[in-house]
This record gives structure tokens, sequence and C-alpha cells, in this order.
């Protein structure tokens, strides 16, 4: 009896072993991923690197040394001589294509695009006005284009940059009413009934509600069709005439053709064009970024 009772207390008094920790389990690298992902990197930026440090080389220089040596000697001749070769008026008239056809196209998509969300339920003309939208995505520029001509021509629109404005206006409708639409869709319709409660119009409720709500939706669309307009390059060929209408993509071919033997300057231009639209994406970067994974989180 006795030997039972201290083989109880040995055993209460000694600990139970120690549970043997795991050990964490190694993470698992995806080394041949990583290489390719380290490879494309340096596939896309030794095209901008050979640029930008060609646009700073003299002629004689690019000539004479490595094309992908840094200058030396760096210089601003080559923007200076681009400067002064009419870049400031086909930046101008870019300009104003760009916002001439982005800002109403996008203004009348997100419009259109409450409407409807809002009533294409119990409107059958509404349907019919969303599927006619979603038919002008299937249409491509190059098919339409000599329609296009003949109209501006009727018009007496052509070389004017009102006849790029017009197409490129009609062209960014369709898929920016498709990508409003379904972030107007995402909006809880019990927001909508509460605004309803509390009195606001219709008017007041696309511009109180949904217009905040869906703001990164339209930064995203104002960005693409911004880009896709600023680099256009059918339209003004086939539309205007004249150097005084040319647009940046248009006055950059035609460049490169006058003086394609001075690529320090033809780079240089290439750099210029560039700007604005690296400016567009640094300043609405994170309503672009929230744009376009605000799905992923649903």
């Amino acid at each position: 009896m006795t030997t039972m009772l201290d083989n109880v207390s040995q055993a209460a008094v000694v600990p139970p072993p120690v549970a043997r920790r795991r050990r964490p389990r190694l993470l698992q690298y995806n080394w041949l991923g990583g290489l390719a992902g380290w490879i494309w990197l340096f596939v896309v930026l030794l095209p901008i690197y050979w640029i930008v440090i060609t646009s700073f080389k003299l002629q004689e220089d690019y000539y004479a040394t490595n094309p992908l040596v840094p200058p030396s000697s760096p210089t601003l001749e080559n923007y200076r001589f681009v400067l002064e070769s009419d870049f400031v008026s086909y930046f101008i008239n870019s300009v104003i294509v760009t916002v001439g056809a982005v800002g109403p196209a996008v203004l009348v998509s997100f419009m259109a695009a409450y409407a409807i969300v809002r009533g294409s339920a119990a409107s059958r003309f509404l349907r019919g006005v969303n599927g006619l939208f979603l038919m002008g995505l299937a249409i491509p520029l190059q098919a339409v284009i000599i329609p296009i001509y003949l109209l501006i021509i009727k018009l007496q629109m052509y070389d004017t940059l009102g006849a790029i404005i017009l197409p490129s206006l009609a062209f960014a409708i369709p898929l920016s009413v498709l990508v409003l639409s379904n972030f107007v869709r995402d909006v809880p319709k019990e927001l909508f009934e509460s605004m309803r409660m509390d009195g606001a119009t219709e008017w007041g409720t696309l511009w109180r509600l949904a217009f905040p709500l869906t703001r990164p939706a339209i930064v995203t669309v104002l960005i693409y069709q911004g880009l896709t307009v600023w680099n256009g390059f059918i339209l003004p060929l086939i539309l205007t005439q004249s150097p005084e209408q040319r647009t940046l993509p248009l006055a950059l071919w035609s460049f490169q053709g006058q003086y394609s033997v001075n690529i320090p300057a033809v780079l240089a231009s290439v750099v210029l064009t560039t700007l604005p639209i690296l400016t567009l994406y640094v300043l609405g970067r994170r309503q672009l970024l929230s744009g376009l994974t605000a799905g992923f989180g649903k």
C-alpha cells in the first residue's frame, strides 16, 4: 500500500513530458517564377533605359559609343531642338482632343450607367439602350473609318480638332458604360432606398450617393480612355491634313520621318510625349489601383 502511494506521489510530482515543438515549415519559394519575373522586368526596363539615356546624348556620341552606356556629358540640346519644332502646339492639340473627348464621354457614360442600373428592370427602352452599348464594343474603329470619314466630310468638319473629338467620344462611351454600370450595380440597394426615404431626388442620389461610391471606377475609366485617345493615331491620320491640326502621335511619326537620322532627338520627343501620361498615372494611381482591384475583395 505504501509503495503504491509513493508511486502515485512521484507521478504527481514529476511533470509530464514537454511536447516537442513542431519546427516551422520552410517557406517554399517559387524560384523559377521569381527568375522569370526578374527576366521580364529586365526586358521591359531595358528599352526604357535606352530611350532615356539616348535622349541626353549628342548625335555624334550616339554613333561613336555603346548605345547602352550612359552619356559621359549629358546634354539637353535634343529637348531644346524638339521644343523648337512646334512640339508645344502639337501638345496643346492633344490636350484639347483628349479633354474634349474623354470628359463628356465619361460624364455621359456615368449618367447612362446609373439610368440603366436603376431603371432597366422596369424599362424595356433602357434594356435596349444597354444592349446597344454592348453592341458598340464589338465594332472596331478600323471597320467604320470610311463611314466616319464620309460623315465628317458631310458635316464640313474635316481637318479640324472636332473631327477627332466626335468619333473618339463615341468610341469611348460603350466600354465606359459597361465598367461604370457594374460598379453602380454593386452599390447596395438599401442605400438608394434610404436616400429616397430622406426625400432625395434621382439627380441628388446620382451625385450624392452613386458618384462618391463609384469614384475609383470613374478615375479608372478616365485614365484608360485618356490613354486611348492620347495615343490615337488612325483618326488624326485620316481626318486631318494640315500640320496645325496634328496631335502628338501623328507629329511624332512625321517628326521621325523628317529627322530619322537624329535618333537622340527622336527619342527626346518620345520622352516628352510620355511625360503627360506618366504624370496622369502618378496623380491618380491610388484611385486607379483601387478601381482595378475593387472586384477582388468581394
